[in-house]
């Protein structure tokens, strides 16, 4: 507030007790001047000396004739301490004004500095440029002295605007280069003028920025850049010189995908997006800039103006996997890989419990192996071998694969009471398709009636030679009941080892193949990995398949945890996104990021093979398709199955049970067990569910109960096929065959009222009946086929009529009969089918 005389007072309290009020002159505290209603009372400034004429006033506590009414000695205190500090805090601000305005000037003497600098820094680059024109002038020849002089005025006058700009710069920062240093004052009232009118001091020099009010007001406009003044001196000074003023070009290399849209094709070739589309115009397609292209479309475009086309796929997302080759230094001798193959009950799976000193076979359903095996032995020597117990039923053709293509050698067992069979077979074409040496292992030489020399002979028809047939192929006769010849086997699987001279890096990441796959309760998603390079360590992140992970845990075929996994060493891998295919290949990756992207390529890869598979590519491949599936009946079935293999090996047997009428679909398979979705999708499609060693759980069998859903359990896969070729078979209709029972003769046709046409025969062979079908014959040709109306022997209704008989026979809603026809009686029976 202020008081009549202008002077700020500064109210320190009011109401009925009094105001103080604070008087200020030129920033200096005078008195304090105390009003009441009652009278004016002036209080002199703590410290002060009373002004002549007066005379100093006791102090509130001690004079209380001189206080105030109404105000006690502690509020009197209270508000000359509120004056005191208001006194402090005007001089805290006094001190940070100064402050500020110290900071401020050398914030300018820094940029006066500066100016200065970059002035000197242009004037010597000016001179330099000057210095080397004029010595250039004078190493013409006399001839072009004129064009010199030219080229030499022009230089001082591109130094000349260079100067002048320069000038302008430094008086624009506040900097004058002549003439005594302005002032303070002068630079801001000089700095205040250029802002509001926008003086330009020089033509083509920019003014500054546009504003908002300019740009309304219709006054001035955007400058050229100081960086474009720049540009347009470089030009003259070379034109000046006699240099090309021509912009070079740059070639870029644009990343060119599949398909791309025009105008991020233009962005990455830094082109117009109008010129793009005028030159696709100009090839023939119309198109617009929101449009996509085809990659060799986008090609031509970038190679037409002038710049390098860099071919990129989604499938590069995988080289990110590491394949490069390993140095020979690196590497180290690993154990060798061993698949034992052979036909069913040849005793692979015993011949290996003899090697390793386990009884696998006894926790096998049905006595045969259904699953792919993975174990490591440590021999009496101290070598480790890797040994692949696969399969031998018909059914497991893809595990006999995969384990070959993953072995290193292949031990073919053959039973010596049983010689080469079709499965025996199979094996030695794996591995010829493999390219793997091959011992063979002449098992059940303990028995009587066993015969390794047919054995070897009968290898010969499949061009394997042994040993002992002057062939390469090593043979050993062994027993897995006695023991026989089991060291002699080790010893030839060793001396192969050594002739292939196996070696891996184990010091990089890690590569293997998945043997089997299964989806376990507990632990999930479990893959058994055979390690065929690097190691495989706890926490690794990899890609497998269409699936990714991070190593959780790793168990050895002992069921023992480990920390790592090296070459040849199979383990069991937990930490899976989904289960895995059998026969996959995994890499470990750097980053998480890295794996899910290639994971989501291939399962997309993946979709799109299946759509294309699925989808008819022409109208009449449809109509087609349609047709045939017409007189097809299918068997729906949903499958389940404890790993991989296993529910592969079974819809590979389901797809080769049917012939041209009656087939069987695998609506899904799956491994784990039997659950309430798969419990639904049977009972929408109204099959039955297999579950090959797996069970349901409670909430799919109650729903199997009310649903009325068929649950069928196996554990052989010998049953589960021959089951379902039965339900198939039962699908088949019924073949009808005919039976020709007689032969009749008709010798005369009577017209008999209420009946018709009556016909007068003799049966010539075998006999008549009168429930059998009958074909008229007229001159061998077939002119009627039906049944009889009536049967008669004089004028009884007979059943039937034996040959040499004669008899009356009329047709039903037929009457062209005629004497010498011969009428055909057959019987008609139903055959059931069945499906080889």
């Amino acid at each position: 507030m202020s008081d009549k005389d202008g002077k700020k007072t500064l109210g320190l309290g009011g109401g009925r007790s009094g105001q103080v009020k604070q008087s200020f002159s030129h920033g200096r505290t005078k008195n304090v001047v105390v009003e009441t209603k009652r009278k004016r009372v002036v209080v002199p400034k703590p410290g002060a000396t009373p002004a002549a004429g007066t005379t100093k006033p006791a102090p509130a506590g001690t004079d209380p004739s001189r206080r105030p009414a109404g105000i006690s000695d502690s509020e009197m205190e209270r508000r000359l301490k509120a004056l005191q500090a208001a006194k402090a805090r005007e001089a805290e601000d006094a001190e940070r004004r100064a402050a500020e305005e110290r900071e401020r000037e050398a914030e300018r003497e820094r940029r006066r500095a500066e100016a200065e600098a970059k002035e000197r820094e242009d004037r010597e680059r000016e001179e330099a440029l000057k210095a080397k024109a004029e010595e250039d002038a004078r190493r013409t020849q006399p001839a072009a002295a004129k064009p010199a002089a030219k080229a030499e005025a022009k230089v001082e006058e591109v130094d000349q605007a260079a100067a002048q700009a320069a000038a302008a710069r430094a008086e624009a920062k506040g900097v004058s280069t002549v003439g005594p240093r302005k002032t303070d004052r002068e630079r801001d009232d000089s700095r205040d003028r250029d802002r509001g009118g926008r003086a330009v001091r020089e033509e083509g020099r920019r003014s500054g920025k546009l504003t908002l009010s300019e740009a309304l007001s219709g006054e001035g406009g955007r400058q050229r850049s100081l960086a474009a003044m720049k540009r347009k001196q470089e030009r003259a000074r070379q034109k000046a010189l006699g240099q090309s003023v021509r912009a070079e070009k740059q070639v870029r290399e644009v990343q060119l995908p599949d398909t791309i849209i025009v105008s991020e094709l233009a962005n990455r070739m830094a082109e117009r997006a109008a010129d793009v589309v005028k030159a696709l115009m100009k090839m023939g397609m119309m198109v617009n800039m929101n449009q996509t292209i085809d990659a060799d479309t986008a090609e031509l475009i970038i190679e037409e103006f002038g710049h390098k086309a860099v071919r990129v796929s989604d499938a590069d997302v995988e080289q990110v996997i590491d394949m490069v080759e390993d140095r020979p230094e690196d590497l180290r001798p690993r154990p060798p890989i061993i698949t034992i193959m052979g036909h069913v009950d040849h005793g692979k799976t015993s011949l290996l419990d003899a090697i390793r000193k386990t009884n696998v076979v006894a926790g096998e359903a049905g006595g045969i192996t259904q699953h792919i095996g993975a174990y490591q032995v440590t021999t009496e020597s101290g070598a480790v071998l890797t040994f692949l117990d696969t399969p031998g039923h018909a059914a497991f053709t893809s595990m006999r694969a995969r384990g070959a293509q993953v072995t290193d050698i292949v031990v073919l067992v053959v039973a010596a009471d049983d010689a080469v069979m079709p499965q025996t077979v199979e094996a030695i074409n794996h591995a010829k398709a493999a390219g793997v040496p091959m011992i063979v292992a002449i098992n059940k030489c303990d028995k009587p009636e066993a015969d390794p020399q047919k054995v070897r002979t009968d290898l010969l028809q499949h061009e394997v030679v042994v040993e002992k047939m002057s062939g390469d192929v090593q043979d050993v006769e062994v027993s897995a009941i006695t023991g026989k010849g089991l060291d002699e086997l080790l010893e030839a699987i060793a001396l192969q080892a050594e002739i292939l001279e196996l070696k891996a890096n184990p010091n990089r990441p890690a590569m293997g193949a998945v043997i089997e796959a299964k989806l376990d309760v507990g632990r999930g998603p479990v893959a058994t990995v055979l390690v065929r390079n690097g190691t495989l360590k706890q926490g690794d992140i990899f890609v497998v398949g269409e699936q990714w992970g991070k190593v959780r845990a790793l168990i050895n075929d002992r069921g023992e945890r480990v920390q790592e996994a090296g070459p040849s060493v199979p383990v069991e891998v937990l930490g899976i996104s989904g289960t895995p295919e059998a026969g996959d290949t995994l890499n470990v990756v750097e980053t998480e990021a890295q794996a899910r992207e290639i994971a989501d390529y291939r399962q997309q890869v993946a979709k799109d093979k299946r759509a294309a598979a699925g989808a008819a590519a022409t109208l009449e491949q449809l109509m087609a398709k349609a047709k045939a599936d017409e007189n097809v009946v299918e068997l729906p079935i949903v499958v389940k199955a404890d790993v991989q293999g296993s529910a592969e090996a079974i819809v590979q047997a389901m797809e080769k049970i049917g012939n041209d009428e009656v087939r069987v679909r695998v609506l899904h398979y799956g491994v784990g067990a039997i659950t309430e979705s798969d419990i639904g999708l049977a009972e929408a499609s109204h099959a039955p569910v297999i579950g090959f060693n797996v069970r349901a759980n409670a909430q799919a069998r109650n729903a199997a109960n009310q649903k009325g859903v068929e649950i069928r359990y196996y554990s052989v896969i010998y049953d589960l096929v021959d089951d379902v070729r039965a339900a198939a078979s039962g699908l088949l209709s019924a073949e009808v065959r005919e039976n020709f029972i007689g032969y009749a003769e008709i010798k005369e046709v009577f017209k008999v009222s209420g009946v018709g046409k009556v016909a007068g025969c003799l049966v010539t062979e075998g006999v008549a009946r009168r429930s059998a079908g009958v074909r008229l014959l007229r001159d061998n040709v077939v002119v009627h086929e039906g049944t009889l109306k009536t049967l008669k022997r004089f004028k009884d209704e007979v059943k039937e009529v034996q040959s040499g008989q004669e008899c009356g026979m009329a047709f039903e809603n037929y009457d062209d009969i005629r004497k010498g026809d011969v009428i055909e009686i057959f019987e008609r029976e139903e055959v059931e089918r069945s499906l080889a």
